[in-house]
């Protein structure tokens, strides 16, 4: 191996060991990770998610307001049934979210050891 060769893989390491320092350091913020979810294969599935779990809130929050104005028990059981059972479902349904934003964490945290393993050879 020349000089050449191993100034090059000097520099090569210097600036890898730079770009792992800024990636260890600037881990990315929870809305970045939420905004992650709509990417890749997953995208279309997560965003389906999400517009079903916003029109379930918006349908809840509607129907407790009609349970609010009711006048007799009948009315309020009418409109009060659905809000909760909508309300919780658009929580569930968030909550499906949160495993595959978790997920991509710790394949980024994998990526990390995987490159500082390779490094070290």
């Amino acid at each position: 191996m020349s000089d050449l060769d191993k100034r090059i893989a000097e520099l090569l390491r210097e600036e890898e060991d730079a770009l792992v320092a800024d990636w260890e350091a600037n881990e990315p913020g929870y809305f970045s990770q939420a905004m992650g979810l709509f990417k890749g294969r997953t995208g279309w599935p997560s965003m389906v998610l999400f517009v079903t779990q916003a029109v379930m809130f918006i349908a809840g929050v509607w129907m407790a307001l009609k349970f609010y104005a009711a006048d007799n028990v009948l009315e309020a059981l009418h409109w009060g049934l659905p809000a909760a059972v909508l309300v919780l479902g658009a929580l569930v349904s968030k909550l499906a979210l949160w495993p595959q934003m978790h997920i991509n964490r710790v394949l980024r945290e994998l990526k990390l050891i995987e490159y500082q393993l390779a490094r070290k050879d």
